[in-house]
């Protein structure tokens, strides 16, 4: 028996330069309007357009605990909207790789009612995207030329 008969998710991704600086944001409700979770991660150096697939994915991971057999998946991506519902072509192999993996999770449950909203209607999710990307600009990521681990005394 499932905790929950649907889970409700919110999500963006987006990039600061195209590509540049990507991050994800969600937002997780259960079937009585209950906020149950949140989302909010950078994800490295992608397009807009991967961000919004990534952000898709990342909820799929963190929901796939939840025991739910259908899903309100609202996005504000036009793209990832059509592309997931097959009205659009994919064009772009990083996107096909990421639609493959995100079509073999969403077909594990018993209804995926996917849709798209105006951004407006998506702003918590969009505050968390930019909460991932605001903390991130202040931290330093270049690579390390140290070698750390382990010596045994």
């Amino acid at each position: 028996m499932s905790k929950y008969n649907y889970l409700k998710v919110f999500f963006d991704g987006g990039s600061r330069g195209n590509p540049g600086p990507s991050a994800i944001g969600a937002v997780i409700y259960d079937d009585s309007g209950r906020r149950i979770g949140e989302l909010s991660e950078y994800i490295g150096k992608y397009t807009n357009n991967v961000a919004e697939y990534m952000a898709l994915e990342k909820v799929l991971e963190y929901i796939e605990k939840l025991e739910a057999p259908k899903l309100i998946l609202l996005t504000d991506s036009t793209l990832v909207h059509n592309q997931i519902k097959k009205l659009w072509k994919i064009k772009d192999k990083k996107i096909l790789d990421i639609y493959l993996k995100l079509t073999g999770r969403l077909s594990k449950y018993g209804t995926v009612d996917l849709r798209l909203i105006p951004r407006e209607e998506n702003r918590e999710a969009d505050k968390l995207v930019n909460k991932a990307l605001d903390s991130k600009e202040f931290k330093y990521d270049r690579e390390s030329n140290i070698s750390f681990g382990e010596i045994e005394d």
